[in-house]
């Protein structure tokens, strides 16, 4: 029997079977001498591949591994939840939650790292690594928590702009070194469940994005420390289950999630002038487009941006208070 704090490992599938048995696969391997389990939920992926992970855990003898089937697919939080819930096998709570994408591969002793990271700091209530893809780039996983400002910044990508509210950028540049940061991505993310016990889990509200900021800025208002570890490695294809390298314009849960964030955390009127502040941002990129002589088309961005507030601000009025499910 493992001895040492025990660490729930929940990996989330949708429809992408093949790489989560990949990952699976490295993750059993890194969690060979660490006390606990792994628990693949697939979020009703509907295509077999619930069944094809099942039945392939059981061939290759992996006792340490659960799969499960959600029975419907609330998003990105909701599917994390169930694995959370559920526990350990023998029913009792983990030590540590470990988040891992289906897309994502631990690099040798990337989450023994972040564990005793965890376990010399009893403030970290989070900790993630340093993330990057299969050409080597670095990912950004690390960030601000977004505010008016970065807003404005991330619509006007203006040098002399960007310098000015350099400290509200959402990203952080490629940390030198391991730091505490506000919030970070749940490709690869170890979460105390003391934390957890104490702020909940995900709030599925969220379908999709924004999910982790928010539960981040629920642990530091709470007083826990979010820390992003250099020296654990994990390569992360990206977006394979939410296609978002090849969307043409942003789904409706993507500003619902936005939308929400801000309203939840900031209150109404904050959420109004953080939409405000991309749209004046916007205006500065076009205004430059046009001073070089190119011509500023439609922003669908934007289009959709005004349009989703504008509907959200008609619907609250007759709900009465909470920005709508879709779009």
């Amino acid at each position: 029997m493992k001895n040492g704090p025990t660490v729930l490992t929940v990996l989330l599938n949708y429809r992408t079977a093949d790489m989560t048995l990949k990952a699976l696969d490295v993750a059993v391997r890194e969690t060979a001498d660490i006390a606990g389990a792994i628990t693949v939920v697939d979020n009703h992926s509907g295509d077999g591949s619930f069944e094809k992970i099942r039945d392939t855990v059981a061939a290759r003898g992996w006792d340490r591994v659960r799969v499960v089937a959600s029975g419907h697919n609330g998003g990105f939080g909701a599917g994390n939840n169930i694995g959370i819930r559920l526990g350990l096998p023998d029913g009792s709570a983990p030590d540590f939650v470990y988040l891992l994408n289906s897309d994502a591969f631990l690099e040798p002793g990337a989450l023994r790292i972040l564990l005793d990271a965890m376990i010399a700091n009893p403030q970290v209530g989070f900790a993630g690594g340093y993330t990057f893809g299969q050409d080597g780039v670095f990912h950004n996983t690390a960030f601000r928590f977004p505010t008016i400002f970065s807003e404005f910044e991330s619509a006007a990508v203006t040098g002399p702009i960007s310098r000015l509210l350099r400290r509200y950028i959402v990203a952080i540049p490629e940390p030198a070194q391991s730091m505490d940061v506000d919030w970070l991505a749940g490709a690869s993310l170890m979460i105390r469940r003391k934390a957890l016990d104490e702020i909940g889990l995900f709030d599925e509200r969220y379908f999709l994005y924004f999910e982790e900021t928010d539960l981040c800025l629920r642990a530091r208002r709470a007083g826990w420390v979010v820390r992003y570890v250099k020296e654990s490695r994990i390569m992360h294809i990206g977006s394979v289950s939410t296609g978002m390298k090849t969307w043409k314009r942003r789904p409706g849960y993507w500003f619902d999630s936005r939308l929400w964030y801000f309203t939840k955390n900031h209150g109404v009127v904050y959420a109004a002038l953080a939409t405000l502040a991309f749209v004046m941002g916007s205006l500065v990129q076009r205004t430059r487009q046009l001073g070089r002589g190119r011509g500023a088309g439609p922003d669908s961005l934007l289009r959709d941006l005004v349009s989703h507030a504008f509907r959200s601000l008609w619907q609250r009025r007759l709900v009465g208070g909470r920005p709508t499910e879709s779009t």
